[in-house]
């Protein structure tokens, strides 16, 4: 193997494939050519079989547990749950917080370079509304560990078959597609966005070599995920 080859040559680490944003994640990033392996963490195995996969299955609970992690270079967490599904705040801050968090931690520990989050529109550690401020809060801890890069996705309203039923979202989904063209200007940013965009999207920017913690809305993440390069908030 040349040098060159070898210095594209990367892995990643995936959570949350089994959702809407990871399952499209993992199939993009299985068709990159600059990682030559992927390891997803799973509570069961997945019905996918490539090559470069590497299936790990993991209790969540016990992330600390895994000790010696695999070698990453960039990793993605795609994790997220509804309070409706998780059934208590608890038991949603422990997917959308504590998880992340914990992942953040023991992948930079052994020698992660980049984390890339699926957060939200409307994250923020200040908010009234719980499900906004869990998701700022999960941005402002994982900010304080020291990744080269940081790359934040708030999404607006997600479009795309999910496993579960979800009915709000759906109409939701049918209100905001109805409505896409008379969203212009500032309102573009939301708009509702295809999942296999935001992973198209995250995929994208791991290849870019930036640094620092950016965040990406969704009209940005609609602009990489369409092949063209986009402003964004670095920090």
């Amino acid at each position: 193997m040349s040098s060159k080859e070898n210095m594209e040559s990367k892995s990643a680490l995936l959570i949350g494939a089994s959702g809407l944003v990871g399952g499209h994640c993992l199939l993009q990033l299985l068709e990159e050519p600059s990682y030559t392996q992927v390891i997803v963490l799973v509570r069961r195995p997945l019905p996918v079989i490539h090559e470069k996969l590497v299936q790990q299955i993991s209790d969540f609970d016990e992330l600390e547990s895994l000790g010696k992690c695999p070698p990453v270079d960039d990793v993605y967490c795609c994790l997220g749950t509804t309070i409706k599904k998780s059934g208590t705040q608890e038991a949603f801050r422990k997917v959308d917080f504590d998880y992340p968090v914990k992942l953040a931690a023991l992948t930079q520990h052994c020698g992660a370079n980049q984390f890339l989050l699926i957060s939200s529109m409307g994250a923020n550690p200040h908010s009234r509304i719980f499900y906004n401020r869990v998701k700022g809060e999960v941005e402002e801890a994982i900010r304080k560990i020291s990744f080269k890069a940081f790359h934040i996705f708030r999404p607006s309203l997600l479009l795309g078959k999910r496993v579960e039923h979800r009915p709000g979202e759906q109409v939701g989904a049918v209100a905001m597609t109805a409505l896409k063209y008379a969203m212009i200007g500032p309102f573009r940013t939301y708009r509702a966005i295809l999942a296999k965009d935001v992973a198209q999207a995250m995929v994208r920017v791991a290849q870019m070599d930036r640094t620092g913690v950016n965040i990406y809305d969704s009209q940005s993440i609609q602009k990489i995920a369409d092949g063209a390069d986009t402003r964004h908030q670095v920090e």
